[in-house]
């Protein structure tokens, strides 16, 4: 029942009170004065009841009001569900403080992705010029590049972070082009192993191992693969898959990363797989949650937000990740949609 209906009701239901007093007055000899007593005390709590379902609902729509000013999303307006004026704008209210939850999570969700994905470029390198520096390799051509372009992954990532407008409404325009996966794969995998060689391993025995001892193997068919894809989301995918996969890979263990064409055009499967300790069946729709380092992370110092990045990245593509069945460790498999036919 709306307000106007209520209100409505009110007068109606007070000038009925009034003639039927009137009408005890008139055949009882009361005098009109008790009438009018009589009247004025039932009109005041009838009107008391009907203010009160009123504003007791405005009341709390305040106090979530002014949480909600004060950065307290969480708060919500209960009796949504009131079919009249007031519970739109509880609606209304509860829809506002919904987006404005899931605005503050996104921009908190992407300040906290990229400085995580600015630690792996910064780390490989680092790795680099310290055997430049060490006179472990010799800064050649190929060595420089490799410098050159994680310096250019850093300069992305960091106008990612800058830019305000995309930070605020928690959205990230894919570049998508079509490219070959076999030597974009191979320098994602180089790149990752230059990073394992600088990352300590699990303490055993006098003290920490690097992860030289992981093998990455690339398996890409046929050789002449291609996708079509964002490929820095795609780096952020293939690069913290293939991280957590070498933290949690035994001594001298092996990390399969495969490729295969998918069944609309551009579209690619691609596959992780490590052999390590694999995840229980009961935590696998945990471990894209983000800070969920489930029961087998251990003591690896990770943070929990490689495979919720890397979620994040396959799902701005329209594409799928899940932890697919193994015999032996763990097999994270991505299936990207590839080119997108219009619907004109």
């Amino acid at each position: 029942m709306s307000i106007k209906t209520k209100l409505g009701t009110l007068v109606v239901v007070s000038v009925f009170i009034t003639t039927g007093l009137l009408l005890v007055a008139l055949r009882t000899d009361t005098e009109l004065r008790f009438i009018t007593v009589f009247s004025v005390i039932a009109s005041m709590l009838i009107t008391q009841f009907v203010a009160h379902s009123m504003t007791a609902p405005l009341d709390e729509m305040t106090t979530v009001a002014r949480a909600i000013s004060h950065g307290d999303y969480t708060r919500r307006v209960v009796g949504a569900d009131r079919r009249d004026e007031l519970g739109d704008l509880a609606a209304t209210i509860n829809l506002m403080a919904d987006d404005l939850e899931a605005v503050d999570r996104h921009r908190k969700e992407l300040v906290a992705n990229v400085s995580h994905e600015l630690r792996t470029p910064i780390a490989a390198l680092r790795a680099v010029l310290e055997n430049v520096v060490d006179g472990v390799s010799e800064p050649d051509p190929e060595t420089m590049r490799t410098m050159l372009k994680q310096t250019e992954r850093l300069g992305g990532l960091v106008e990612t972070l800058l830019d305000l407008s995309r930070v605020d409404n928690g959205v990230v325009p894919l570049r998508t082009r079509t490219f070959e996966v076999w030597p974009y794969l191979s320098g994602v995998l180089k790149e990752a192993g230059l990073a394992a060689a600088r990352r300590p391993g699990l303490s055993s025995g006098s003290g920490a191992h690097t992860r030289k001892d992981v093998h990455l193997h690339l398996d890409v068919f046929p050789p002449g693969l291609t996708a079509h894809a964002d490929a820095e989301r795609l780096h952020q995918v293939v690069a913290n898959l293939v991280d957590n996969a070498i933290r949690h890979s035994p001594q001298h263990g092996r990390v399969t990363v495969r490729a295969r064409r998918g069944e609309a055009q551009g579209s690619l499967a691609l596959e992780v797989l490590d052999e390590g300790p694999g995840i229980p069946e009961a935590e696998r729709h945990r471990v894209f949650e983000r800070f969920n380092r489930g029961s087998a992370a251990g003591g690896d110092g990770g943070t929990g937000l490689g495979l919720a990045i890397a979620r994040w990245a396959v799902g701005l593509h329209g594409g799928e990740i899940r932890v697919a069945e193994s015999a032996r460790g763990c097999l994270i498999r991505v299936t990207l949609p590839g080119i997108r036919k219009s619907a004109g």
